[in-house]
């Protein structure tokens, strides 16, 4: 696997498969993306095996999973394809927070509707095309007109876990992870993220 994975990745970008990692304007993203009319951002987080560091440990432990995680933000359009994949982080970092150090919305035009969840709540505070679901206030109801928005939103955005759902089909970055290589997660989960999208663009 060592030796056939920079083949691969190699081959997924002649191919023009892989996922950005960054994209530091609006020229990038039109220059890559010029067709994507509709953008979701979202995280997900990969199990990996119980660190021995303390501080590991702790780094690593993932609230949401209850379990430790390395995490990735990815940017996905609406034909499922993984259009940017961040590098894998600790599964602690907040999603804002991880979106505040690699600003993926920063790079798509404000004409390009950006649909996030609760976990980017402020983003729309930087961004004028940020659509989030409204956040149910404290001891009160949302009314019937925002549980509908609501359901859209979520029925809309459901293609965002598709595409996740299609690069967890590769069992090296669905499993717990147990490799101590510096970095080779984060390659994997790259590797599969292109192997995903070159399944799309051959269907």
């Amino acid at each position: 696997m060592h030796r056939l994975q920079p083949v691969l990745a190699q081959t997924l970008g002649e191919k023009l498969v892989l996922p950005a990692r960054t994209l530091d304007s609006l020229d990038a993203f039109f220059a890559r993306f010029r067709e994507v009319t509709r953008v979701m951002i979202d995280g997900t987080e990969r199990p990996i095996a119980h660190p021995q560091d303390p501080e590991a440990q702790q780094a690593n432990y993932s609230g949401k999973k209850k379990r430790h995680t390395r995490k990735h933000l990815a940017a996905v359009d609406a034909t499922k394809r993984v259009l940017v994949l961040s590098k894998a982080r600790e599964g602690k970092l907040h999603d804002k927070r991880f979106h505040d150090e690699d600003d993926i919305a920063g790079s798509v035009s404000d004409a390009i509707p950006i649909e996030v969840d609760l976990g980017f709540l402020g983003l729309q505070k930087e961004y004028n095309n940020i659509h989030l679901p409204h956040k149910k206030p404290r001891g009160k109801a949302l009314s019937a007109t925002q549980k509908e928005e609501n359901r859209a939103l979520s029925q809309s955005r459901v293609v965002c876990e598709n595409a996740f759902a299609g690069v967890n089909r590769y069992n090296a970055v669905s499993g717990v992870y147990r490799n101590r290589i510096k970095d080779f997660d984060d390659r994997l989960m790259l590797t599969a993220t292109g192997l995903w999208n070159f399944y799309l663009l051959a269907a």
